[in-house]
């Protein structure tokens, strides 16, 4: 099993194409390539078309996917906003891999699904790459649960594009201005997703005892308004200017643990409060009975949580990753770090200096527990490693 990336910040298409190629093939000394994921910045966009074909010329990749991004990762660097490309490339002895394609009518309400497998092959996994402007994903996720319970799914949405037709996806010889293209992948191999929230929790647990839809009513039996003006008065007054920006509702996604850690939450934005009803109203679907409890982001915060997953991964396995995409939010970055290259050179910090690629995405796409969401703010990660026996 190896891995390659390379990186080009040449604004034109063809040679920067050609140049990534040429290196990718020198670090695997020209082996048979069985999968090839191309990030690339919206400079590139317009010649997408030039620059899948240049790749599969030159790689002769069993399965070439991607898309453009609002900035490129790749290995410890984070491009946000220079022309970049870069190419991730592996030779995977003993993996499956299933090429997979969605595209959606608003018309009709449904699907168009093409490659999708109807097996269920134990131990897969996906790579999912989606269009924020023609793709419902949260329902896709949901076909993924209905169809292959069980499974872990990474990936994140396209960016660069300010409307639908702007954004590129990358499925072999294919570009697309819409959709979801990805893979799945079985066999010898084993993908360990790695997703950080970035948040700590504040204040208390509580149970949602009245709510409809994305609004909480009551908190515990008390207004949920209540409940949020008493955690926001229990901070510190550096909190309290961080929660004016970057409060959250952290929902726990196992309810049968004995206790509630970091990383047991789906991190939810708070959209707003109704003063005359007591309701808050937040990013997602909340039922009764459901344990909920706020969180706080901020850079101190999203820079632990990552570390901490890293470091918590590395003690688990046994084998350790030798390569890895990541998919950041284009809000983290420089504009929370306050310093560039903070989730690529933290992962590589942590895990060496394996091959790493991704891009900044428009949303993220991951595990917790034992379902797929689509997250905000999160940095999702995918480590490739050896099947543990």
């Amino acid at each position: 099993m190896q891995f390659a990336v390379a990186l080009s910040t040449t604004i034109e298409t063809e040679s920067a194409a050609r140049a990534v190629a040429k290196d990718i093939l020198a670090q695997l000394n020209a082996a048979p390539i069985d999968l090839a994921c191309v990030f690339f910045s919206a400079h590139h966009a317009a010649e997408a078309d030039l620059l899948a074909h240049v790749l599969i010329e030159t790689l002769r990749p069993n399965l070439l996917i991607g898309c453009s991004g609002e900035g490129v990762i790749s290995g410890a660097e984070e491009l946000e906003t220079v022309p970049a490309i870069t190419v991730w490339a592996a030779v995977l002895p003993g993996v499956n891999l299933h090429p997979l394609q969605s595209s959606f009518s608003p018309t009709h309400d449904q699907f168009h699904l093409s490659g999708w497998p109807e097996q269920r092959v134990p131990e897969a996994s996906f790579l999912l790459f989606a269009d924020p402007f023609t793709v419902p994903v949260q329902e896709i996720l949901g076909l993924l649960e209905d169809r292959y319970p069980g499974t872990k799914a990474v990936g994140g949405l396209a960016g660069g594009g300010q409307e639908a037709g702007m954004n590129r996806l990358v499925l072999n010889d294919q570009v697309l201005d819409g959709g979801l293209v990805g893979v799945r992948l079985s066999g010898a191999l084993d993908i360990r997703p790695i997703i950080s929230q970035g948040c700590r929790l504040i204040g208390d647990r509580f149970v949602v005892t009245k709510a409809e839809r994305n609004l909480i009513h009551e908190l515990g039996g008390v207004s949920a308004l209540e409940r949020l003006q008493a955690v926001f008065e229990s901070l510190t007054q550096e909190d309290r200017q961080h929660a004016h920006r970057a409060l959250h509702l952290g929902i726990v996604i196992d309810e049968h643990r004995n206790r509630f850690e970091r990383g047991d939450f789906l991190i939810r934005n708070l959209l707003g409060a109704d003063r005359t009803t007591g309701a808050i109203a937040i990013g997602d679907v909340v039922q009764e009975c459901q344990t909920v409890q706020f969180h706080l982001r901020d850079r101190e915060s999203a820079a632990e949580d990552l570390n901490l997953l890293l470091a918590t991964d590395r003690a688990r396995h046994r084998l350790p990753p030798l390569g890895g995409l990541l998919f950041s939010c284009c809000g983290r970055g420089r504009g929370l770090f306050g310093r560039p290259n903070h989730d690529a050179a933290t992962t590589t910090e942590r895990l060496g200096p394996i091959p790493i690629a991704g891009f900044f995405a428009q949303g993220e796409i991951g595990p917790i527990g034992n379902r797929n969401f689509l997250h905000g703010y999160t940095a999702s990660l995918a480590l490739f490693a050896e099947r543990e026996s």
